[in-house]
């Protein structure tokens, strides 16, 4: 048999060479590399992939647990990562109920093998309305990341226009996955912040809004921590324009912030993580999206929403999609945006646990990390050299400039690694502006004994 030859692999669909080339001329490429011509070559593998020889169950199973051992996780550790993945208490019973094995194992499937997925969901999206004080919330999507792309493209729909302002200090990595999602189709351009404060320059946005300006997008708290002051200036500037409004925000922190809705969003978005989700080595992520009930907006939605409606049976009620002719399920290649996996079981996790932890509960968590970061931060710029940038308001996450030290901020980490700390994620790369600065994480898993254990490591380590 020649080398090369293309053979039908009895587990591979569409595999048969004959319907391959079928599918590229109907398409219009001469070849499935063509396919790939957006991936740069240096991301290819060429050679041959080096696969071991099969191992058994058992041996499998030992490889396994000594890769696993390598980890240095959370649990041994104290821990002051963030940057979108952030460490929170689990409530014991958020585990017991999401890992039911008809929530766990439950697809894509209908009413008649649903085992009350359609409820949990429909729960799901009625607490996170209430939490965003919005009335529309969509099933998960895979992240935060891709809930503002899908938003963004819900403006550009909307609006019928191409230009997506977004803040300079966002996340490196959301900004990629957004102009990825965004193209070739949509313009993203980024707005600058003020170096003094943290928040959005507003005569940099003004310059910068135009007739072609679909949405302008910021976060709150931001990126770099700070709690933005100007949202409701953002948001009169963007309608002013003729532009939709789209915030992200991390819903733990509503408990003692307003929603954006009370300071002009149209769009609302954010991460699931931080309601219920284990930080999974930084998998553990889910996005939603959230609007008011206005037509306009909820077409717009690409992505499954379940509602309640009267069944055939007077007096009882039955769960199901909202305007299914909406998704890329009922029009295929025809609709808005394709929709495939989504995280679902995180949804009806941040449900159980907003159940559970009720509006005081949430009010009461946000007092408690904002107690914790504001300790944290001053008794930080307390060492000499230390000092905490924005720090006149900020919600869980705060930058602590190490320039004035003589050391990097990788250096610090490692020192801090040694004596079992992770310290804040390195911003120096991401942000050269802000010399050596640290974003570091206090939720309410850090108790003041960890607070005065890093703040006492840092002291000697500069």
């Amino acid at each position: 048999m020649k080398k090369n030859r293309q053979v039908a692999h009895p587990y591979i669909p569409n595999s048969v060479p004959q319907v391959q080339q079928e599918m590229l001329r109907e398409i219009g490429v001469a070849s499935m590399e063509d396919l790939y011509v957006d991936i740069p070559e240096y991301l290819r593998l060429r050679e041959a992939m080096d696969i071991p020889p099969a191992l058994t169950e058992y041996e499998l199973q030992r490889h396994m647990e000594k890769v696993m051992d390598k980890n240095t996780t959370c649990k041994e550790n104290i821990s002051f990562l963030g940057a979108g993945c952030w460490q929170h208490f689990i409530p014991a019973v958020v585990d017991e109920i999401n890992s039911r094995s008809e929530f766990l194992t439950a697809y894509a499937g209908e009413p008649y093998e649903d085992h009350g997925r359609f409820q949990a969901l429909f729960e799901y999206q009625s607490l996170v309305a209430e939490l965003v004080d919005m009335d529309v919330v969509n099933v998960p999507t895979f992240d935060w990341a891709q809930a503002v792309s899908t938003a963004l493209r819900m403006a550009s729909r909307i609006t019928k226009r191409n230009e997506l302002l977004l803040p300079k200090n966002i996340s490196p990595d959301k900004l990629l996955i957004i102009k990825n999602y965004a193209s070739p189709d949509l313009k993203v351009m980024l707005v600058n912040y003020k170096e003094s404060t943290g928040m959005l320059d507003l005569d940099d946005l003004k310059s910068k809004l135009s007739q072609n300006t679909a949405a302008v997008y910021f976060e709150n708290p931001t990126f770099l921590g700070p709690i933005e002051a100007n949202g409701q200036k953002i948001a009169d500037l963007a309608h002013q324009a003729g532009a939709i409004c789209v915030v992200g925000v991390d819903p733990n922190s509503l408990g003692v912030l307003a929603p954006p809705g009370h300071y002009g969003a149209d769009i609302v978005c954010g991460d699931l993580q931080p309601l219920g989700v284990h930080m999974h080595y930084g998998g553990g992520q889910s996005g939603f999206i959230a609007t008011h009930d206005d037509p306009t907006f909820v077409m717009e939605y690409p992505s499954r929403l379940f509602g309640i409606a009267p069944t055939e049976v007077e007096g009882e009620y039955g769960f199901g999609d909202v305007a299914y002719e909406r998704t890329s399920f009922a029009q295929r290649e025809k609709g808005k945006e394709s929709v495939g996996t989504q995280t679902a079981l995180w949804g009806i996790t941040a449900g159980v646990y907003l159940a559970l932890m009720g509006p005081h509960g949430m009010k009461e968590l946000g007092q408690g990390i904002m107690q914790r970061s504001q300790y944290a931060a001053n008794h930080l710029s307390s060492i000499p050299g230390v000092t905490c940038k924005f720090a006149s308001a900020f919600y869980k996450e705060f930058l602590v400039d190490f320039s004035q030290t003589g050391k990097s901020v990788k250096e610090i980490n490692q020192a801090l690694l040694a004596k079992g700390i992770f310290g804040g994620v390195d911003m120096s790369q991401a942000f050269p502006e802000l010399g050596q600065s640290a974003l570091y994480c206090v939720t309410e898993v850090h108790s003041k004994e960890d607070i005065d254990t890093v703040v006492q490591a840092i002291r000697e380590i500069v």
